[in-house]
């Protein structure tokens, strides 16, 4: 204990002389820090050798500088190397840096999961409460309540004493129309408990919890700020309301909110280490590879996710960014597959398995779905683009409570009494995607068995529909027009809403609809010549799950444009490389119809309906324009504002800074001979004149601000002169005003710039912004410039 005290007491000492010498450091005269005479000023302390809080960071709805980030990310790990080699504990560090990132996939992984798994489980009860409840365990879903039962029969599989609807417990009725109101009203009542506590949530707690977030998401990962849409609130709200409003019955899935909360898991994890917090560009990888493990558990497709992330999400996707989304989407898929939220060992519920190969004449059925998915991705996005702008623009978006329950009222009332559209929509995936084997009870395998059929379980031949089947396809038939009409109307709103699962349930059931068709066309003329190579009586040559699965994707490529990691994701879905040519030409197809009729997917739509500033690497511009027709200063317009190498006082500066809203200013030697010497950001000029103000002794309003490495001639007498070199880009992004505005758009997409400046033999003319480069681009297609509306 002695030698303990002993110690302590020596740190003490050792801290207090080092308090007095610092003390005496900042209350000591400037000439007797820095001995010497300047002009007759006094000497200079450079207090910008060092950097000061909030230097390099970005302002809320603005765009990062890629170039930038990318260097000072090399100047820092240049640092750590040539550090590492000076100490064992430098070399530690040097390790510990090279695998946060590891570190942080890992992270992502294991929440990302674990709060999938948690909503799956959460969304099965919600969804069943509101039909029923278990009497032995209230937090049991219907599945699971009568899993335990041994009263189950199996043609009443679903039904078990400790299952009760809500008119068997209150009324103590099972059957008759008062049994059935009362489960009517009761579901409709807890369909709008639902949607209700989920709107208000988002609307108090976190507004940027609504939607899909796949636009802003995308917008962000182009290098846009958006403070608050990655953070820890928008987490838990999002987590919280996708659990009420998928059980509350909307036409909307939780596969790409879940992209969205993966992504606030990555934030999260990369706010814990400085590589990631303080590098806006590396923040943007761990994004991706987050978006990559959402898409992993939310299909269970971790290739699928990390190949959706590198087409449709990522702006810029280098090879590590590619092997640590691997790995983000491995952990994720692992984690949720130890949860097993479905009880079947799969990844997600609507895993299937069939039999049956396809056959090349299946593929003009096949393609017809592709057209099918094209022409409903086109209508889809348009109508709904069309009601969202009207939404921006009456007073319809006043009131998104009031709209949130009045669509959720409409679609209780009218889905409850068809069975189809009662359940959730992954259940009826998976119902559509299943192949009717002997076990299967659904009205869809209602066909006329053959009494002498001694067939194996799996290979039962095509049959003669039954009554059962009929009555499905109307039923089916009603709930696709009931689908396409009011996705429309709920994808949106002012919930968190996906479009994934919609979409899928509305290919699934044409698919489904088509493959018995297809089915039933082969039974009854099996001798035409289409089907008499590949189809004999007795054969079981089609199947109508696999038309779903191949509608499914169709849809949804129409509506989104992906074509690999789709054929990926439902690749992974079947587990079977067999269909992946129906897939392949079914996706193919839809895009190409789609593409047709528009360029933009559902996403790139709503990018552009709320104006965000995103440039899309897949647009091409060909006209023929160049940089000094897009340049600003314009003719008749007043001269750029510029800063000069070593004449304007601080007092200017600041009236500069106060008097335009310009995000930098280029800095030229004088405003005579505007030849360039660099660029200044307005962020950190203010930044850096505050910390002068507050640190510098003798900075005043008259001071010389000077951007060159050694203090201009002044005056005896004069005021300390502030040297601002540290924070200027000596080496901004320049193009000629004979430049083809074709390059300057790819160098934006490719260079992820802020801002471009034109020049003549060195001599500055004009500065081209993301924002002119995106005005000009929809001035070219015949849109308004003024949609482009930023800040």
């Amino acid at each position: 204990v002695s030698i303990l005290e002993n110690l302590i007491l020596k740190c003490l000492a050792k801290l207090h002389e080092f308090t007095d010498i610092l003390v005496f450091l900042l209350h000591a005269d400037p000439n007797m820090v820095n001995a010497g005479d300047m002009n007759g000023s006094g000497n200079l302390m450079d207090f910008l050798d060092e950097p000061f809080p909030d230097v390099g960071t970005y302002e809320d709805f603005h765009t990062i500088d890629w170039l930038r980030e990318k260097s000072r990310d090399t100047d820092r790990h240049r640092k750590i190397t040539s550090k590492s080699k000076e100490s064992i504990w430098e070399f530690i560090k040097s390790l510990l840096d090279a695998w946060s990132g590891w570190v942080v996939m890992l992270l992502i992984g294991l929440l990302a999961g674990t709060l999938a798994g948690v909503i799956d489980l959460a969304v099965d009860w919600m969804t069943d409460l509101k039909e029923g409840v278990c009497l032995s365990a209230f937090w049991y879903s219907h599945e699971q309540c009568c899993w335990t039962s041994n009263e189950t029969t199996f043609d009443d599989r679903d039904k078990c004493p400790q299952w009760q609807k809500w008119s068997e417990l209150l009324v103590s009725q099972s059957e008759g129309a008062s049994a059935y109101i009362l489960n009517y009203f009761l579901y409709i009542m807890w369909a709008l408990c639902f949607a209700f506590l989920a709107v208000s949530l988002v609307r108090v707690f976190a507004p940027y919890a609504c939607g899909s977030g796949i636009p802003e998401i995308k917008t962000i990962l182009s290098g846009f700020i958006i403070r608050g849409y990655l953070g820890k609130w928008t987490l838990l709200i999002k987590t919280v309301t996708l659990v009420l409003v998928v059980s509350s019955g909307l036409s909307l899935g939780k596969e790409g909110p879940l992209v969205h909360v993966a992504c606030c898991c990555g934030n999260f994890f990369s706010s814990l280490f400085s590589k990631y917090s303080k590098n806006e560009g590396k923040r943007r990888e761990v994004l991706s590879a987050a978006a990559a493990a959402g898409v992993s558990v939310a299909f269970g497709a971790p290739i699928g996710g990390v190949l959706f992330s590198l087409e449709e999400v990522s702006y810029y996707f280098p090879l590590k960014t590619l092997w640590r989304s691997f790995f983000a989407a491995l952990v994720a898929a692992f984690t949720l597959r130890s949860i097993n939220p479905f009880g079947n060992s799969r990844l997600v519920l609507f895993y299937v398995e069939y039999h049956t190969p396809w056959y090349m004449a299946e593929l003009f059925p096949f393609i017809l779905l592709g057209v099918f998915g094209g022409l409903w991705g086109t209508l889809f996005i348009r109508c709904n683009i069309a009601w969202c702008r009207r939404r921006k623009t009456t007073r319809l978006g006043k009131y998104p409570v009031l709209e949130v329950i009045v669509i959720t009222a409409i679609t209780a009332i009218i889905a409850y009494p068809n069975p189809y559209t009662r359940r959730s929509t992954s259940e009826l995936i998976s119902e559509l995607f299943n192949d009717c084997g002997a076990l299967e009870s659904s009205q869809l395998c209602d066909y006329i068995n053959d009494p002498n059929m001694t067939r194996p379980v799996d290979d039962i031949p095509d049959r003669p529909a039954g009554p059962g089947v009929y009555t499905a396809m109307w039923q089916l038939a009603l709930a696709l027009v009931f689908k396409i009409v009011i996705t429309i109307f709920t994808f949106g709103m002012k919930i968190p809403s996906g479009l994934f699962i919609p979409s899928m349930a509305v290919g699934a059931m044409a698919g489904r609809m088509v493959g018995i068709g297809v089915e039933q066309l082969a039974y009854h003329h099996h001798d035409w010549i289409i089907f008499r190579n590949w189809c004999r009586p007795g054969a079981d040559c089609v199947t109508p799950g696999l038309y779903a699965m191949v509608g499914a994707a169709a849809c949804l490529g129409g509506v989104t444009r992906m074509t690999v990691s789709l054929v990926v994701i439902m690749f992974e879905l079947t587990g079977g490389l067999e269909y992946i040519v129906p897939l392949m030409a079914a996706a193919v197809t839809s895009k190409w119809v789609a593409d047709a009729f528009g360029k933009e997917g559902i996403y790139e739509a709503h990018i552009h309906l709320n104006g965000y500033p995103f440039l899309d690497v897949k647009d091409e511009f060909t006209h023929r324009t160049l940089a000094t027709d897009v340049m600003r200063p314009r003719r008749g317009e007043a001269p750029l504002s510029v800063l000069t190498q070593d004449s304007m006082t601080v007092e200017d500066v600041e009236t500069l800074i106060k008097e335009t809203d310009y995000n930098g200013f280029p800095v030229v030697v004088s405003k005579d001979s505007e030849r360039l010497i660099g660029f200044a950001q307005r962020r950190e000029l203010i930044l850096a004149i505050k910390n002068a103000r507050q640190r510098q002794d003798g900075v005043v309003s008259n001071s010389i601000v000077y951007f060159t490495e050694d203090p201009p001639e002044l005056p005896p007498n004069s005021p300390h002169p502030l040297k601002l070199r540290r924070i200027l880009n000596l080496s901004p992004f320049t193009v000629t005003d004979h430049t083809p505005m074709e390059t300057v758009v790819d160098i934006f997409r490719k260079l992820g710039l802020r801002q471009c400046l034109v020049t003549r033999s060195g001599r500055l003319l004009g500065i081209i912004t993301k924002k002119d480069v995106l005005r000009h681009m929809a001035q070219m297609a015949n849109q308004d410039p003024e949609s482009i509306m930023f800040n």
